[in-house]
């Protein structure tokens, strides 16, 4: 099923939110990097000399004798007998690999018919599809039996050679930035029921998938909480049989949201976005970790849910209505806003989080030096800049980029004259390596 209308969440360096309720923009913050620990216990003899560097964070045991002379610089993840510790810098590679795929950049795509992407020969690393609504009309009831969806998007995914993705973006089912479900019984009841029937059909699928939680909702919360803490926003989760252990708030629903995919689909892997609203940016980090955000597997990330172009017809359009400027970023990343920017914003979440980066819903448009555009052909240069500089992405934590229309109006795999197509095949060709 091809959704109508598909919102999420778009901000960055001059860019707004997305749903009408961002309207601000984001500072734009490098951060530093910070060497991990080593800790482990070594038992024998060793003679001779080592000269090298070890950054990380190892735990285990390692029993025998060495002798000899080793001079080198590099990284050691897990000694011996015991448990490994994945360094940051090796993380994004652990969870390509735990997907199944190899130890690249990993290119998807979402929100796109199956019978569209095979017919151009595109093969995407992952397929996404939104998972939305609560109660009448919702995605449980799109096909049958109760939550077959997942199933029918698992096995398109699995036709595609691609992961399965699934964002589940149900708290706007009152409208985008309503949260008045939160306190409401009936609500919330319909709510955890759908997030159940979700990992149960992902457990029943039995191979890897991704779960996106919640594009937007996250910064909508933070709005309304007291001094960034998402444990004074009243939610209802302790009646949900699963999360009786955890507190009624927002705090506790995003740990029962992690509760319930580790008890229930342990081959889902799971993550949060940052919902980069500008007016928030000081505080954000804290807030997702206050969420516990950094108990996921990844980090969601997001450049803008629109093409550029849309936002850039005079007047604007229904469906492109937004204040600001700098849609359209630079290539030669000279003048704000450009890619690096955004790419050392990335990076601030990656070491603050501890986490890799996966970009969603990535906009397809084609570059052109004409502002604006048309339905279906607005301007855009994200799709050519990702997939010809992977390894700048990769360079700030990167394991992918998912790249899908925000809206019906924007850019497709169908209006992009073959664009997708081209870059992606070029970039398979050579792709990046993960370290």
């Amino acid at each position: 099923m091809k959704l109508p209308t598909i919102l999420a969440a778009s901000l960055l360096i001059a860019t707004s939110a997305c749903g009408g309720g961002g309207g601000s923009t984001a500072a734009t913050t490098t951060g530093t990097t910070t060497a991990g620990t080593t800790t482990g216990t070594t038992t024998g003899t060793t003679t001779g000399t080592t000269t090298g560097t070890t950054t990380g964070t190892t735990t285990g045991t390692s029993t025998g004798t060495t002798t000899g002379t080793s001079t080198g610089t590099g990284t050691t993840t897990g000694t011996g007998t015991g448990t490994t510790v994945v360094t940051l810098e090796k993380k994004a590679a652990a969870l390509v690999a735990k997907l199944g795929k190899s130890s690249r950049f990993l290119v998807g795509l979402g929100s796109a018919d199956l019978a569209d992407i095979q017919k151009q020969g595109i093969t995407p690393d992952i397929y996404d599809q939104y998972l939305v609504g609560v109660g009448a009309g919702s995605w449980p009831t799109w096909n049958s039996p109760s939550g077959a969806y997942v199933q029918v998007v698992a096995q398109n995914a699995d036709k595609l050679g691609a992961i399965p993705m699934f964002t589940l973006y149900q708290m706007a089912s009152n409208g985008d930035g309503n949260l008045s479900g939160l306190t409401n019984t009936t609500f919330m009841k319909n709510y955890w029921d759908n997030v159940r029937l979700m990992f149960q059909q992902i457990k029943a699928y039995g191979k890897p998938a991704l779960v996106n939680f919640e594009p937007d909702f996250w910064g909508y919360t933070q709005r309304i909480s007291n001094n960034a803490d998402p444990a004074t926003v009243s939610a209802q989760v302790s009646n949900n049989p699963d999360c009786s252990n955890q507190p009624n708030s927002v705090a506790g629903l995003s740990q029962c949201l992690m509760q319930m995919a580790r008890a229930i689909a342990p081959n889902a892997y799971i993550g949060f976005p940052p919902a980069l609203f500008g007016d928030l940016h000081s505080t954000a980090m804290s807030y997702m970790l206050k969420l516990g955000a950094d108990k996921a597997d990844f980090i969601v990330m997001q450049t803008l849910d629109r093409d550029g172009g849309c936002f850039e017809t005079v007047p604007q359009v229904s469906y492109c209505t937004r204040a600001g400027t700098g849609w359209y970023w630079d290539e030669s990343n000279l003048t704000s806003p450009n890619f690096k920017e955004h790419f050392a914003l990335a990076k601030t979440y990656y070491q603050g989080l501890q986490l890799p980066v996966l970009w969603w819903q990535t906009p397809l448009g084609v570059p052109s030096t004409q502002i604006g555009g048309s339905s279906g052909k607005y301007r855009d240069n994200k799709v050519r800049y990702f997939l010809t500089h992977a390894s700048e992405m990769v360079a700030v934590g990167g394991l992918g980029a998912v790249f899908s229309t925000g809206e019906v109006n924007q850019t497709s795999i169908n209006t992009d004259g073959g664009q997708f197509k081209t870059y992606s095949t070029s970039y398979l060709a050579k792709p990046a390596a993960l370290p």
